[in-house]
């Protein structure tokens, strides 16, 4: 079973909002990158949720949210307040400089659930279609 995987970086542009539904069609999961330091940032993610993961019909574990901090920032990472969609969400913490390989662990670890999870719906249709 070959798996293709696709990146794309939808920046918080909103000019290229006409594209979307082009990024989203066929996904089967979503990661949600965003400067935790800046709380814009944090307030906007409800819009990324809605539009790339509720409005897709994704559950929500096909979701990854990554609060990236930059070095040296004074941003505590135990501490960021997320609106109630979002609370429940995977979320992981990342800043490149002093633990990168955590965040690639995590993002390896999310990838092998998304496979899983779109294996086993390919099982069970092929037995729908055998039975």
């Amino acid at each position: 079973m070959g798996c293709e995987f696709e990146l794309w970086d939808c920046g918080g542009d909103l000019k290229f909002e006409s594209c979307w539904p082009a990024l989203m069609k066929d996904a089967h999961g979503v990661v949600i990158v965003f400067n935790a330091d800046i709380p814009s940032h944090v307030k906007e993610i409800k819009m990324w949720y809605s539009c790339f993961v509720q409005q897709q019909f994704l559950q929500d574990a096909q979701c990854l949210l990554v609060a990236h901090h930059k070095p040296g920032s004074e941003g505590d990472t135990g501490n960021l307040a997320l609106a109630p969609p979002l609370a429940k969400l995977k979320l992981v913490h990342s800043n490149l400089e002093e633990d990168p390989e955590e965040i690639r662990m995590e993002f390896v670890n999310y990838l092998k659930s998304i496979i899983s999870s779109v294996s086993e719906s390919r099982d069970r249709e092929e037995m729908l279609i055998f039975t």
